[in-house]
């Protein structure tokens, strides 16, 4: 498992940039689709389940997201902080996985904030009687709320579980091994509520739309209005992004890369060396 992720992180620092930026815009798309669904599911248990059973409803469901990356093929930023296994072993440079990195990223956040755009002209959160964008708003306004600790907290935490996910995937040898590697971890971090840059590259967004451009039957219909998400702003999204990306390069590249790296890799390469 060890060598395969270094390997593939290795090949994955090396595609050319229009293939690894089409790969991310796919991954940031299909983490927003897990996003959404997530969403609808929240809406409809919440109220009716007990929370923790909600939350859980909530976890499986956005487990979505990820295994159409892994399964379909594309590229997640969260998941590729695993390639400093391949740097650790001296497979690849910093300049490479950084360039992979910053690729990955930026094609996140486009598909991500496409299928955004994409799903609030469709006017998705006004179903439920406006439940939907009421859901939204109010889990991108505790969002942004976070402070900057607590924020980069939850990332690591965030972290750790998704490249567990994709850890254990290297020992998948099926497409049904893959899901149920995936769908555990992925339940996990989304029940506790921890922060995921990608996902809220969708979820913040997409409240940033209603906000801006809801109709006033929507607000009428949930008993609000855009100044009550006063606070949530373009200013407030970086200042969630930044805590929360740092937090999922700790817990990806660090507390489970190079902590698998060093545990299986390091005395073979020390030994080659």
């Amino acid at each position: 498992m060890a060598a395969r992720a270094e390997r593939i992180g290795a090949d994955k620092t090396r595609l050319e940039f229009w293939r690894l930026l089409t790969l991310a815009i796919l991954a940031g798309a299909f983490i927003g689709f897990g996003s959404m669904l997530a969403n609808i599911a929240g809406v409809g248990a919440a109220g009716v389940l007990p929370y923790g059973l909600t939350r859980l409803i909530v976890g499986l469901v956005f487990s979505l997201g990820l295994i159409l990356v892994v399964v379909g093929g594309a590229e997640l930023f969260t998941g590729n902080n695993l390639m400093v296994m391949a740097w650790a072993g001296g497979k690849v440079g910093a300049r490479e996985v950084l360039r992979a990195w910053l690729i990955v990223y930026a094609g996140n956040f486009i598909g991500a904030g496409a299928t955004a755009a994409f799903v609030f002209l469709a006017g998705h959160y006004d179903d439920a009687g406006g439940a939907v964008g009421a859901a939204a708003l109010a889990a991108a306004r505790d969002k942004v709320e976070l402070a900057f600790f607590p924020a980069l907290v939850r990332g690591i935490l965030a972290n750790v579980l998704v490249c567990l996910a994709v850890w254990l995937c290297y020992s998948a040898r099926s497409t049904t091994d893959r899901i149920l590697a995936i769908v555990p971890p992925i339940a996990a971090f989304v029940a506790a509520g921890f922060e995921h840059s990608v996902a809220n590259m969708y979820l913040l967004p997409f409240a940033l739309l209603i906000k801006a451009g809801a109709p006033a039957s929507f607000w009428t219909a949930i008993g609000s209005s855009p100044e009550v998400h006063a606070g949530l702003t373009w200013t407030a999204v970086a200042a969630n992004l930044l805590p929360v990306t740092i937090g999922n390069i700790i817990g990806g590249a660090l507390l489970v890369g190079a902590v698998y790296w060093f545990v299986y890799l390091y005395g073979r390469a020390t030994a080659s060396g």
